[in-house]
């Protein structure tokens, strides 16, 4: 019995790893919640390597400062740029407004799996 227990549990180190965790936000400028000035840029950090042709971000402007009935507008015409693999960076031609914004972003891992997620900020 000692044996066999050797045996399976050498087999089990020589097996590849499956990796089981999945990239995470870790960090985000501007960060959720946040009041910020007019940003030209913004910054997403996750804690996984991730595929830059097949991740990517939306911006909505949710709120307009004396608009009431604000419809939502897609802000397009930013460039997302991959850094080091882990790091997203969306630049805009100008900075943003003054408003409220929901950003929501997605992720695709080496292990092919795909992650969501969102947050909202104001601009001031």
């Amino acid at each position: 019995m000692n044996r066999l227990f050797l045996t399976a549990a050498a087999v089990a180190m020589l097996l590849p790893g499956v990796a089981s965790a999945h990239s995470k936000l870790l960090s985000s400028t501007p960060a959720a919640d946040a009041t910020v000035a007019k940003p030209t840029k913004m910054t997403l950090t996750f804690s996984e390597t991730f595929q830059a042709a097949l991740s990517g971000a939306d911006l909505t402007m949710t709120g307009m400062p004396g608009m009431a009935n604000h419809e939502p507008m897609p802000i397009k015409g930013f460039k997302t740029t991959m850094v080091d693999g882990k790091t997203m960076i969306l630049t805009f031609p100008r900075a943003l407004p003054a408003g409220t914004y929901d950003l929501k972003w997605h992720v695709v891992g080496v292990d092919q799996h795909k992650v969501e997620g969102g947050y909202s900020f104001k601009v001031r």
